[in-house]
């Protein structure tokens, strides 16, 4: 099949959630498969060649173009421009120049004037402006549906970007939807009526960067001046990720019990409506807020710390856990949406609303791995059971067999 791939969401260099999905995603698929055309789509006005991942495989080819943002954002609002279409007619100006790499990629498999008619499928791994003829097959991932749930999270400019995509018109024309959790996949064919047997849930995978070995723990606590002992939160700087309650949470217990020992530490990009978390971080001691972490420090990070906390409100999946669990760190998270579905029995959970029960969870899960080697050992082989279920080989090979529709 000749299928068209929007990587936009690859476009920016500090990668969340949505772009680790479709980075381990895709990566795998390429590893395995040497049948199907991929041609992946992005537009950008200016040069993001060291950006994006480079993928050096003859059937992997890139297609951009180089229209403002707002201008592309329009036209396929309106339907003027088929993201399909665009992706051939670019293919064949391609074609014209000898020299380029395209028409050298795109001759080598196919002979017949080097070109393609049209695309079997497209797959955008998030949700954008996504308009394509009839005959195109629409494989489309929705992660989670938190801003149809909790508006209140999102900026005005982001409630009205949401309702411009139309998401239930684009799960409506979809001929398949993915899901990362069985959480999300009720959401969308329960808030959306959509008929469940197009909903395929396909869990991510663990990064082979969170599970190496060759790890310098001591570069990283010097790079970010980390202390001996301390709490780590990482994630998006949002209303969603309930970081205040964090915040809060270990205040109420830091003068009370020995958590005066340890440090929270506050790690990830600065989102939206932050301001109230930001000068909490500032006001209160031993709250220190690192700023965006490099994927390549991640697995560090999570090793040198004593305990990870992420009571999210509302999660598709909640990627931090699994690090954090692969990486062999303590984890307590919100006992709702998707987060038990990653952490299964081998973390704590709390209700993320309850600040007084978040500050009980932090002293009994410190205490309970300082008490010796016998807990300590049942935590690390409750979650490396549970990490095993999450393998983005395994998924690979479920996407290439779900596809084909």
């Amino acid at each position: 099949m000749n299928i068209g791939v929007d990587i936009r969401c690859l476009m920016d260099p500090q990668r969340t959630g949505v772009g680790e999905y479709t980075f381990g995603l895709l990566d795998a698929v390429f590893k395995i498969d040497r049948e199907n055309q991929y041609f992946l789509f992005y537009n950008s006005y200016q040069d993001i060649s060291g950006i994006l991942p480079r993928w050096d495989y003859q059937n992997v080819h890139y297609v951009s173009t180089k229209w403002p943002n707002i201008f592309l954002n329009f036209f396929l609002l309106l339907g003027f421009v088929k993201l399909d279409n665009l992706v051939i007619k670019k293919l064949f100006e391609n074609c014209k120049l000898p020299s380029s790499r395209a028409h050298f990629v795109v001759t080598q498999w196919n002979q017949a004037e080097g070109k393609i008619e049209n695309l079997e499928a497209w797959f955008s791994p998030n949700l954008n402006f996504t308009p394509l003829t009839s005959k195109t097959k629409f494989i489309l991932t929705v992660h989670d549906l938190s801003f149809e749930f909790l508006p209140e999270c999102y900026t005005a400019k982001q409630r009205l970007w949401h309702k411009l995509l139309r998401p239930k018109k684009q799960c409506e024309r979809a001929d398949l939807i993915l899901t990362p959790s069985e959480s999300t996949a009720r959401d969308v064919v329960s808030a959306y009526d959509v008929d469940e047997k197009k909903v395929k849930v396909l869990y991510p995978g663990i990064s082979a960067l969170i599970t190496q070995n060759t790890i310098n723990k001591t570069q990283v606590r010097k790079k970010y001046n980390l202390p001996e002992n301390f709490i780590l939160f990482l994630g998006t700087i949002e209303p969603r990720k309930n970081v205040e309650a964090v915040v809060v949470a270990f205040q109420n217990t830091y003068t009370l019990t020995h958590l005066h020992t340890y440090t929270l530490v506050i790690a990830g990009a600065r989102g939206w409506k932050n301001e109230n978390v930001m000068r909490a971080i500032k006001e209160m001691p031993n709250v220190r807020y690192i700023n965006y972490v490099a994927e390549e420090d991640k697995p560090a990070l999570y090793r040198l710390a004593s305990l990870f906390v992420y009571s999210s409100l509302y999660e598709g999946f909640g990627l931090p856990v699994l690090e954090a669990m692969a990486c062999g760190t303590p984890v307590i998270t919100s006992n709702r949406s998707s987060l038990p579905e990653v952490g299964g029995d081998a973390v704590c959970y709390v209700n993320p609303a309850n600040v007084a029960e978040l500050s009980r969870a932090m002293v009994r899960v410190l205490r309970d791995d300082e008490l010796g080697i016998k807990n300590y050992e049942l935590r690390i082989d409750r979650q490396r059971e549970q990490v095993k279920k999450f393998d983005w080989g395994e998924t690979a090979k479920e996407f290439l067999s779900v596809i084909k529709i």
